[in-house]
């Protein structure tokens, strides 16, 4: 028996309908209006970080969410950071170490940035990262915006289709 044998006589009778993702938001206020008491804290004013955010969370690049909100990247990129966002940094867990020496003054920048491998503007953004701590407050503002669209945490999520080294064996 063929697949040509098994498919004869099934014809598709109903179309399924995307209704897209199911979100749900509390919040009344805009997302800027939300940032804008953290706006001092941000390198970039509340209507640019609410742009920035919306487009990161909507699967843009770093540099596409800046250029589409008008500021740096390297901007951008220290916003999302200070919003919670987490994997913002360009440097391996080894590189953040070579930096953390240089910010113990046990190797001197030159030499932290070429054993780091990094360029001016990664290690630029990985020193922020380093000495900087993400806004007291601000990640449940923001949450939501980044829940909608699926870039919050997933790890618990999709728990049951990751494995663990084990089941590599």
């Amino acid at each position: 028996m063929t697949l040509s044998d098994i498919a004869d006589g099934l014809e598709v009778t109903t179309e399924q309908r995307d209704r897209g993702v199911a979100s749900v938001d509390a919040t009344e206020d805009s997302l800027r209006e939300r940032l804008a008491e953290f706006a001092d804290d941000l390198p970039c004013d509340a209507t640019s970080a609410a742009e920035i955010v919306e487009s990161h969370t909507a699967g843009t690049s770093v540099g596409d969410a800046a250029h589409e909100a008008g500021v740096a990247p390297i901007t951008a990129a220290k916003t999302l950071y200070l919003l919670g966002c987490e994997g913002i940094s360009p440097l391996t867990p080894r590189a953040h170490e070579i930096l953390r020496d240089w910010l113990a003054a046990d190797l001197s920048r030159t030499e932290a940035r070429e054993l780091a491998g990094a360029s001016e503007t990664e290690f630029a953004l990985a020193t922020f990262v380093e000495t900087h701590e993400p806004l007291d407050g601000v990640r449940g503002v923001v949450e939501g915006t980044m829940e909608a669209t699926g870039t919050s945490d997933n790890r618990e999520a999709l728990a049951e289709t990751m494995s663990d080294v084990g089941g590599l064996l």
